[in-house]
């Protein structure tokens, strides 16, 4: 994955915004850290680019990583460490290093015994260590935990100014209603004079970050005001540009004609959301028979809000008895061929399509690993096949020499991008 820069680019944020991680947990990878892809997403439309995210264990670094980041950004969002126990630090920190005095709040103490009181909870005394508010600070109510937000305004210390600092609670259900209801606003009206550049990202299938780059990325790259980057997954990559809309509007018939036959999407949708949303629009349906994909294909496409109307059945035939018994495919095509191979990922996805009643039938077989293979059909090979109603049906072989899992995706991927294209055939020709 790589990242590069036009010349002369500037970055639109005025202020540097950082993102403090604090709870061991993190750190051990019993809880995954979300916030960094969450705040970035909600601060982009102002204008705000975040500089760094840092994670740190409870206790004594949590001011060592305060003490670092003061003088390095213009706001500070803190998450975590806010609780009632003696591992929730955070704000005693902020306060001692700020110098200032942690006065009980009874509007907090009110809400934290009301909350109790509704959820049937007695009352803990330990609860009263989220009712102390740095004196200066702002309590950012949280209706749904017991402990508030806090914001402390910058302010000229003897060693450095301080940065806008909040702190929030950690649980995303908790944190993302502060953030939306009572930091945002503070933050927008900070970047109201501020030009916002605008992101728009091609993602595209069946081609390679490096091909990407060598067709038009480089060319890219040379236009003052544009950032250029990549993001790469299994059989997709997206091409990400930022800058002023009139720069975008400029390069996209450019981007067009090079990678328009790989682009699927032009607001990151995945390649599962544009098949059935092709699917809904033609007013057509798929059925599925899977082997070596073990459902993941199936998967992928309930994933789809909307799925159901055009999504009818599928069928995992793992073991070869299946796939007679449940397709129709005969034993004999099995025995000779084996169930990797052209004749059998065909009759599968016809199989799935007449049984199903439905226009279009996806299949695939093929061998995972890390056993199985053999010199003719080594681990990796997959065969796929796309039957259509009233159209010879597609059947084709890929090698993806990798992990299960990766091949899985990798399998899945080659099967709905040959359907989108598919899809993409003028009405004449469908």
């Amino acid at each position: 994955m790589g990242e590069s820069s036009g010349k002369g680019f500037q970055p639109t944020a005025i202020l540097k915004v950082e993102v403090l991680n604090t709870g061991t947990e993190l750190l051990l990878g019993n809880v995954v850290n979300t916030h960094a892809a969450y705040f970035g997403r909600a601060l982009f439309p102002l204008g705000l680019r975040l500089a760094r995210q840092t994670a740190v264990p409870d206790g004594a670094p949590i001011r060592d990583a305060f003490i670092e980041a003061f003088p390095r950004c213009d706001v500070l969002l803190v998450t975590g460490g806010l609780g009632p126990t003696t591992d929730d630090v955070t704000r005693e920190l902020a306060a001692e290093l700020l110098g200032r005095r942690l006065v009980e709040d009874d509007e907090i103490l009110r809400a934290i015994q009301e909350r109790c009181a509704r959820r049937g909870f007695a009352f803990q005394e330990r609860m009263r260590r989220q009712t102390m508010v740095p004196e200066g600070a702002t309590v950012l109510p949280n209706a749904h935990g017991t402990a508030p937000g806090l914001y402390l305004p910058p302010f000229e210390t003897p060693a450095a100014r301080t940065p806008h600092l909040f702190l929030l609670p950690g649980p995303p259900r908790e944190l993302k209603p502060v953030f939306e209801g009572h930091v945002l606003p503070r933050l927008r009206d900070l970047m109201r004079d501020a030009v916002v550049a605008e992101c728009r990202v091609y993602r595209c299938v069946g081609i390679g970050e490096s091909l990407v780059e060598s067709r038009i990325g480089l060319r890219l790259s040379e236009i003052a005001g544009l950032e250029v980057g990549y993001c790469a997954r299994p059989n997709e990559v997206d091409l990400r540009l930022i800058g002023a809309s009139s720069v975008l509007d400029e390069v996209e018939p450019l981007v067009l004609a090079e990678l328009g036959e790989f682009i699927i999407s032009r607001n990151e949708e995945s390649l599962e959301s544009v098949v059935v949303a092709k699917l809904r629009a033609q007013r057509r349906s798929l059925a599925i028979a899977e082997s070596c994909t073990g459902g993941l294909l199936a998967n992928r496409i309930t994933d789809v809000p909307g799925a159901s109307e055009v999504f009818g059945a599928g069928w995992v035939t793992y073991a070869n008895e299946m796939k007679t018994a449940e397709l129709g495919v005969d034993a004999a095509l099995i025995a000779g061929h084996g169930a990797v191979s052209e004749p059998v990922a065909r009759q599968m996805a016809e199989g799935a399509r007449e049984r199903a009643g439905a226009d279009f039938g996806l299949a695939t077989t093929g061998i995972a690993g890390p056993g199985g293979g053999t010199g003719e059909k080594p681990v990796g090979t997959v065969f796929l096949a796309l039957a259509e109603r009233g159209r010879p049906t597609l059947v084709w072989r890929e090698f993806f020499p990798t992990d299960r899992g990766t091949f899985k995706d990798l399998a899945t991927q080659a099967a709905l991008s040959a359907l989108r294209k598919r899809l993409d055939l003028p009405e004449a020709l469908r």
